[in-house]
């Protein structure tokens, strides 16, 4: 059966805390333990019932680290790994400097590959065992993700993103060829293992109505994929998008009108949102992705966090490497709880927590398979040192309560904080 047993303090949830108080969904337990058996988790309570309940099992003690589920990054840009932390740009400036020249180089499988292997084996050192990623508009790129991905056991999503207009030659494809790819990209990796599609148009301003009309059409025709692209991240990239769609109601209307708005859908960033589109986002269930560091390092504005939580809009947190300046999500969180602070909100541990893991899960309609430290959810888990450096350790010596031993490794923690990952049940070498 080769059943593991691993001990530890275990945190986990039974709900949402942007929905309930956080006291009643929210659990940590001092002498915790779980099972895995099949890269699954069969097992989650005390170390003294399950040491008894399963006397063979192989045991690995954590002491007082914290078993968590692994990160889930809800929104990553892999290709642009090369250049993450690249100067002095905004949006538009941002993808013809930078992003653009570097998504071209990604036609080289080989160059693909390297930047998928880097990619990966970086989010894996920071916690994250899942993300959702924008490819290129190269199938190449694409393969090389999954492939990668496959290789370490690892449940992924991502697709070929898709351009037919204002970018260089090299990345522009046609509403023909987006659909075509799309859907052969999709048909060979979309449920194969643990990869899951995501139809991927960049965004409107990339994309003539002839694209997102065929995109839309082959959502329709695969309505098991997800959909993935971005929305409302800054003022000038809305502005644009009016001027480019005179006809529409505003940016959702854009995506609305092609069939590409749904409850498989997740939009990155939504920052300007119009009070219309909220509550349309909401109706069909859609997901929103925070991206704070991103937001704050290419100024893009303030993602209204609670807002868009009393208006039941699924929410997931994201680094968005590499306009994100980070590949960890503790940072993320840390800058979450920054931009939280500036709209006049302070978030609990629990929520940030949750959205790094549950929220984002949910965001991607993965919820009770990954994100989630409860008995049938897939084993992909990330241990954390809630005393990983010195400047952390002396703020613990001074706390009070465990929520207090783990928010100063949520503002200051980093990859040192991650003493060990597991994919699918399997410690990660």
């Amino acid at each position: 059966m080769n059943q593991k047993l691993l001990l530890g303090q275990t945190l986990w949830f039974d709900g949402d805390p942007f929905e309930q108080e956080w006291e009643n969904v929210s659990h940590h337990q001092t002498d915790g333990a779980i099972v895995i058996q099949d890269g699954h988790i069969i097992g989650r309570g005390s170390r003294s019932a399950l040491l008894e309940a399963y006397p063979r099992a192989d045991i690995t003690d954590y002491g007082n680290d914290l078993i968590l589920p692994g990160f889930v990054d809800a929104h990553v840009h892999y290709p642009q790994t090369a250049i993450i932390a690249s100067w002095g740009k905004r949006l538009i400036d941002w993808l013809n400097s930078y992003t653009f020249p570097e998504e071209m180089r990604l036609s080289d499988p080989s160059y693909a590959a390297d930047i998928a292997v880097s990619y990966l084996d970086i989010a894996l050192a920071h916690g994250t065992t899942t993300m959702a990623s924008y490819c290129t508009s190269s199938p190449t790129s694409v393969t090389a993700y999954f492939e990668a991905a496959a290789n370490r056991g690892m449940r992924v999503i991502g697709g070929k993103t898709c351009m037919d207009r204002n970018a260089p030659d090299g990345l522009v494809d046609t509403a023909q060829r987006a659909y075509d790819e799309s859907k052969a990209l999709a048909d060979a990796w979309h449920g194969n293992g643990r990869a899951i599609y995501a139809i991927t148009p960049r965004f409107s301003p990339t994309s003539t109505p002839e694209q997102l009309q065929a995109l839309g059409a082959l959502w329709a025709e695969r309505p098991t994929c997800l959909m993935q692209t971005h929305l409302s991240e800054q003022r000038e990239e809305v502005a644009w998008v009016k001027n480019l769609f005179p006809d529409a109601r505003d940016y959702l209307d854009t995506y609305e009108k092609y069939g590409l708005l749904g409850k498989r859908g997740v939009y990155g960033h939504s920052i300007h949102l119009e009070p219309r589109e909220a509550a349309r986002l909401a109706e069909v269930g859609a997901s929103v992705v925070h991206c704070p560091t991103s937001n704050t390092f290419i100024g893009s504005g303030l993602f209204d966090l609670m807002g868009l939580a009393k208006a039941k809009v699924s929410i997931g947190l994201a680094t968005d490497i590499g306009g994100g300046s980070n590949f960890s999500m503790l940072r993320t969180m840390a800058a979450a709880y920054e931009v939280a602070q500036l709209r006049g909100a302070v978030l609990h541990p629990a929520q940030l927590m949750w959205l790094a893991s549950e929220g984002s899960a949910q965001a991607l309609h993965l919820q009770g398979i990954i994100g989630h430290l409860g008995i049938g959810a897939e084993a992909d888990l990330c241990i954390l040192d809630l005393s990983s450096t010195s400047g952390i350790a002396q703020r613990v010596n001074n706390a009070e309560d465990f929520w207090e031993n783990l928010f100063p490794t949520i503002m200051m923690g980093d990859d040192r904080a991650v003493r060990d990952v597991w994919i699918a049940g399997d410690l990660v070498g």
